[in-house]
């Protein structure tokens, strides 16, 4: 299994309504992409204070690695990430492994 985490700072423009809607899109890709096992995700919660202004987390587990390259490139996540653009001021991606 390959973990994907993804967080994501948003523009202040940005609404709630702007964020739920994403959010909502973001889930849509697991039924849309093979080899999603599962995609949760949300606000942060963290009392650490260590954000550094991401706001949002989501986490993707794919079946393997090659799951995950496919949703990569898939034209459903590709959409996404286009509509995605002007909404976010910065993402940060860490996929690992589980052990």
């Amino acid at each position: 299994m390959l973990h994907h985490v993804v967080l994501m700072r948003f523009v202040p423009a940005a609404s709630a309504e702007d964020i739920a809607s994403i959010s909502q899109q973001f889930a849509a890709l697991a039924r849309q992409i093979p080899g999603i096992l599962t995609l949760s995700g949300g606000p942060d919660v963290s009392p650490e204070g260590l954000q550094h202004g991401f706001t949002h987390g989501w986490l993707v587990q794919f079946v393997d690695a090659a799951a995950r390259d496919a949703y990569l490139v898939h034209p459903a996540h590709q959409a996404f990430v286009y509509m995605l653009k002007p909404f976010v001021d910065d993402v940060l991606v860490c996929d690992f492994s589980a052990h």
